[in-house]
């Protein structure tokens, strides 16, 4: 049997889900001691009272119905009910048509039951509160209402139990609540600072609680130092051996521009292909370390953007910038995102003729959108494509340009150190490559 439907309506936060695994099994616990504890004990002490009452009932009876006539029924009657502490009245008026007793009154329940099934002449019984009780009977006389105290009859204050249930339970479940949250506290740090790091962000966070949860923050911290240790050493391996190589570069240039000779200008060229090529190579080893986080306005950024590409005479036009949210401020390493848009763009006006930039800020999220008319990339391709140095098929021919297939490898690493992602996928009205940068607010 699955229960997978109940994960519907199970609590999401750690803390709804410790605060059920509490409040559950006090829940559970007050009910079975509330049906077995006050339906035996509770039941059983009030029928035994009553038919110790039923005892005085029928001898008050049988003295009233023993009488010869009406008088000496109740001479009779009060002989016998002022000692036993009843009140009786004979003849009764108002007699009630029906049994009477309060919706939550269980134990006046017992209480008819057993005067029934031990008294044969009972007639209605009137439990109005937990102070009297009325009984009637069917005598020769005529008919007998006998008043008593309910307390005779059943147990006093039977709820007294379930209020000291529901108030310990609920006391010994704040105490127990409080100490968890202590236990759950560090979980959470531990969670925030993971997440935090995830959009590029380093926190300072020191390991707490209990020994398990020390351990996995340890663990946190030395993965963490050794992802940094890897990308500074990357960064330092791929920057040190393009600065070694620009300065042969340059003098080979100048060289070959001392050269008169039109076979020179070839040999030109490929220095600078060689030298984009080492610039390529920078920017990703560069990554996202470029700045600090710092609030921006991701629509003047793409504005200035557009300003710039403008003036650089390149096919860019301005899409749909759009705000849904009062604060469209975003915390963001502005020159990471400004070198990964600039590359969406120089990726798409390589291939295409004409591009387009959109911007929409929403309270959960953060999408640049790049679109062009150029040929796409087939959707059994685009995660090859996200690759660094992958090299595709005519459909977007990375050998042109000289390009080494690095462009959308460093748009996506900027993307997901802000804790976000790079999807490519059809510009529905451009008809070419449609790639988002979202990132998570």
């Amino acid at each position: 049997m699955s229960f997978g439907w109940l994960k519907h309506y199970m609590p999401r936060s750690l803390y709804g889900r410790a605060a059920l695994i509490l409040i559950l099994p006090v829940i559970t616990l007050q009910l079975a001691i509330s049906v077995v504890f006050i339906q035996r004990h509770f039941e059983g002490v009030t029928e035994q009272m009553t038919r110790t009452m039923v005892l005085d009932l029928q001898l008050l009876l049988d003295a009233v119905n023993a009488a010869p006539d009406a008088q000496a029924a109740s001479e009779a009657g009060a002989a016998v009910a002022v000692p036993l502490q009843l009140d009786m009245v004979l003849p009764a008026t108002d007699v009630p048509q029906a049994d009477q007793r309060r919706w939550y009154d269980f134990s006046g329940r017992v209480v008819m039951r057993t005067l029934r099934a031990n008294v044969a002449d009972v007639g209605p019984v009137v439990l109005p509160n937990d102070r009297r009780a009325l009984v009637w009977f069917d005598t020769v006389h005529g008919p007998m209402s006998v008043e008593f105290r309910r307390s005779r009859v059943s147990a006093s204050n039977p709820h007294q139990l379930l209020v000291w249930m529901v108030v310990l339970g609920g006391f010994m479940t704040l105490i127990a609540y409080s100490f968890l949250r202590n236990q759950l506290r560090p979980i959470k740090r531990l969670a925030a600072a993971a997440a935090e790091y995830g959009r590029g962000r380093v926190v300072t966070y020191h390991p707490s609680g209990a020994n398990e949860v020390r351990a996995a923050g340890h663990a946190f911290l030395d993965m963490r130092n050794r992802i940094e240790r890897q990308t500074q050493s990357r960064t330092m391996m791929l920057s040190g051996v393009s600065h070694d190589l620009r300065t042969p570069l340059t003098r080979l240039r100048l060289g070959l521009g001392m050269i008169d000779d039109a076979d020179v200008g070839p040999l030109v060229r490929d220095v600078d292909d060689m030298q984009r090529l080492l610039d390529a190579f920078l920017d990703f080893a560069r990554g996202d370390a470029e700045g600090e986080a710092e609030p921006v306005d991701p629509i003047a950024l793409a504005q200035t953007i557009l300003a710039d590409a403008a003036r650089m005479g390149q096919a860019v036009s301005a899409g749909e910038m759009v705000a849904d949210t009062s604060d469209v401020r975003v915390s963001l390493r502005p020159m990471a995102i400004r070198r990964a848009v600039e590359n969406l763009i120089g990726n798409a006006l390589r291939y295409a003729g004409e591009a387009r930039l959109s911007v929409v800020v929403s309270p959960r999220a953060v999408v640049f959108c790049v679109e062009d008319d150029g040929p796409g990339i087939p959707a059994d391709q685009r995660e090859e494509a996200l690759k660094p140095f992958a090299r595709l098929d005519p459909a977007r021919n990375q050998d042109k340009g000289t390009g080494v297939g690095l462009g959308l490898s460093i748009v996506s690493d900027i993307a997901r150190a802000h804790g976000g992602s790079l999807r490519l996928g059809d510009s529905d009205d451009l008809g070419g490559l449609k790639a988002e940068i979202v990132l998570a607010r």
